[in-house]
């Protein structure tokens, strides 16, 4: 009997400690194993770190965020078209429903929001599938719309973005919340772009030449953006200089994971960096380590079609959002942003 199907034997006999809405216990089943690519893994991963399940039964959690005043974590649920809550001893509940998607006819599988995020006040930023928009929730409660189209025309369905430390917001703008997607009769653009709003409100198209863009972080010092492309034809991520302006140079392909499609779940999709510049990207098996230079340190091999990862807690813990599966697990650094 392998190691994976006793992992998930124990998973299964556990899932009451995470499917519920309560949750008063420590003892949190763990899941996948750590997969070493580089001895330098060891630098930032210990390989005998587990993979702890702390919420299960979702339909497709994505875009985890973690909020550091109130010591809790939200994410995604796409197809339900919530937001979901997670706090330490207590568990699971519904934070924001509907998340995504506020009219009144069915919209497809995917109707939600997808990547969140905290602006520089605190206040949650996301992704809306079925409104077609970022919006911001405001200090009240209610939210406002921060962009829904390019030159006129509406997004496809922004997926994931990012803050510049000088307030500029990029995000990324694939069709998978439309319906159809790219046959949708309701699209108004003929790419997916990636995207800057500027603090003044303009909306700058920096490329379109990826052809399903996805996650979106920086480097630490913002001279790199990291882009995922989500394209089982060629499954990769990016990197783009960025100018001193704000916009894009020629990209160069940071790795490409076309190989591993279809041999393990999922697809290049969130990313995030850690304050020493190495990549926690979603891909195809897992999350994969990336040193700064593109080298494969490892990966935190789900077992699942992994969606997204953020940092949180003190900054060292690493929530991940992995199908069904809400996960966390204990690095040897810290992340962007604390």
């Amino acid at each position: 009997m392998n190691r994976l199907f006793l992992i998930s034997l124990a998973t299964a006999s556990l899932l009451t400690l995470t499917t519920g809405w309560g949750q008063n216990t420590l003892n949190f089943p763990a899941l996948g194993r750590i997969v070493e690519s580089d001895p330098k893994l060891a630098e930032v991963l210990d390989k005998s770190a587990e993979l702890e399940v702390l919420g299960s039964g979702f339909d497709w959690a994505e875009g985890p965020v973690w909020v550091r005043d109130g010591k809790y974590l939200l994410f995604s649920d796409i197809p339900p078209n919530k937001v979901v809550k997670w706090e330490e001893g207590k568990g699971i509940s519904t934070f924001l429903q509907p998340s995504g998607y506020t009219g009144a006819t069915d919209y497809g599988g995917e109707p939600g929001s997808n990547g969140l995020l905290l602006d520089g006040q605190g206040r949650l930023v996301s992704c809306e599938h079925g409104d077609r928009r970022v919006s911001v929730m405001t200090k009240d409660g209610g939210k406002r719309t921060l962009v829904d189209n390019y030159e006129g025309k509406r997004l496809n369905s922004p997926n994931d973005a990012v803050y510049k430390s000088n307030g500029d917001l990029y995000f990324t703008d694939p069709p998978y919340g439309l319906p159809k997607r790219y046959e949708d009769r309701r699209r108004e653009l003929d790419w997916c772009g990636v995207y800057r709003l500027s603090k003044d409100g303009k909306v700058t198209l920096l490329t379109k030449e990826m052809t399903r863009p996805n996650g979106i972080a920086f480097s630490p010092d913002e001279k790199i953006l990291y882009v995922a492309q989500s394209d089982p034809k060629a499954a990769l991520w990016k990197a783009f200089p960025v100018q001193d302006d704000g916009t894009l140079g020629d990209s160069r392909v940071f790795y490409d994971a076309t190989s591993l499609v279809g041999k393990l779940p999922g697809l290049p999709d969130g990313l995030k960096v850690d304050k020493k510049g190495n990549l926690w990207a979603t891909g195809p098996g897992g999350v994969h380590i990336f040193a700064a230079d593109g080298t494969p340190l490892g990966r935190i091999e789900t077992g699942e079609a992994t969606a997204n990862c953020g940092w949180g807690d003190d900054g060292t813990v690493l929530y991940i959002t992995a199908d069904m599966y809400l996960c966390r697990i204990q690095t040897k650094v810290t992340g962007l942003g604390f």
